[in-house]
């Protein structure tokens, strides 16, 4: 991976957590940051001052040319979108305007840049697949089923980012990762932290959904590891223009992992209320990650109750953070991602 790096979606959870890595490894990071927020993934990582901060949106074609070329950028992650599968069912255009004109138009500005872009990383998500009857995920199914706004987003972004690798042989590679989780994920609305900041404040976590779905929980670390491998062999035949699926190949039920999480923050004793009205949601997602494996040799390292019991522990030592957006909202269950915009 060579540097600059530009992170996109920085001040979001797993943006802000591949910045501060980059950062640590001794890359110039420059981050794009389009709303000044409360609660930023770059203030929780402690950024502002460590990173480039440019104001600026994805979808702007030439703010990205210059980005691009006053900062000498090399490589790219890409990851901003608007990524809260409530706000997409709320808010389609908007997030279909900033999830796919922001990554076709971020692809325009490397491809003009004549070969300066040395690898570009793109988010995708394992929602992209939608509803299929044959489980694990494979890269090699025959198509991307998404029907929900943010799930449809996320799956015309991947095809316009494979398309870029394949026609106009960019350095591009797309992940599709599980739901990731972690510590100094802002966002309360996905199902790990609420159920996390719940525990430590003692009350019981409200899960939307019936508990049954089925999911695949990917630490944070592993996460960003996976992205910078990818950065790495971006211009290598059978990584450039390919998507790689990044998970565990374990998938948990929404009510075990609830109860997972308060064992691991030391709360067996909080029962979660369970109202089962979650709409717009895949009965059962898992990847089959073995591509990633048998071409990059990647594999994780965190395992389930270590990853829980690391954020769960985070949360109760930074609640304070989080007490002023007052009662918990209730853990959906829903498969909400952190890539921030």
């Amino acid at each position: 991976m060579t540097g600059p790096v530009l992170v996109t979606g920085a001040s979001g959870f797993i943006g802000s957590h591949l910045a501060r890595s980059c950062v640590d490894l001794g890359h110039r990071v420059v981050v794009i940051e389009r709303d000044a927020t409360r609660l930023s993934g770059l203030d929780i990582q402690g950024l502002r001052g460590r990173v480039d901060i440019v104001r600026g949106d994805v979808t702007d074609q030439a703010f990205l040319n210059r980005v691009l070329g006053e900062y000498e950028i090399r490589t790219v992650f890409h990851l901003a979108a608007q990524a809260l599968v409530g706000v997409a069912n709320r808010s389609a255009a908007s997030t279909l305007d900033t999830n796919i004109r922001g990554t076709w138009t971020l692809l325009e500005a490397c491809r003009a840049t004549d070969g300066q872009i040395r690898a570009i990383v793109v988010a995708s998500s394992d929602k992209a697949y939608g509803d299929q009857e044959h489980l694990p995920y494979c890269e090699d199914m025959s198509g991307l089923e998404a029907v929900y706004p943010y799930d449809v987003s996320k799956a015309c972004a991947d095809l316009i980012a494979r398309c870029y690798g394949r026609s106009f042989g960019l350095p591009v590679v797309v992940t599709r990762c599980a739901n990731v989780y972690g510590p100094g994920d802002p966002n309360l609305s996905r199902l790990v932290p609420e159920v996390a900041v719940a525990a430590a404040r003692g009350v019981p976590p409200v899960i939307r959904s019936d508990g049954s779905p089925e999911r695949d929980y990917l630490f944070i670390e592993d996460c960003v590891r996976a992205y910078q491998l990818l950065a790495e062999h971006a211009s290598r035949d059978g990584v450039r223009g390919e998507a790689f699926n990044v998970g565990t190949g374990a998938p948990i039920s929404v009510i075990k992992l609830v109860v997972t999480a308060l064992e691991a923050a030391g709360r067996p004793d909080i029962e979660p209320v369970i109202h089962g009205r979650a709409r717009h949601e895949i009965d059962r997602q898992y990847l089959d990650c073995a591509k990633i494996r048998a071409r990059l040799g990647y594999t994780t390292e965190w395992d389930l109750e270590k990853g829980l019991a690391a954020t769960v522990a985070w949360y109760a030592n930074n609640l304070h953070l989080f007490v002023p957006q007052g009662p918990s909202r209730g853990a959906s269950g829903e498969p909400e991602e952190g890539s921030g915009s």
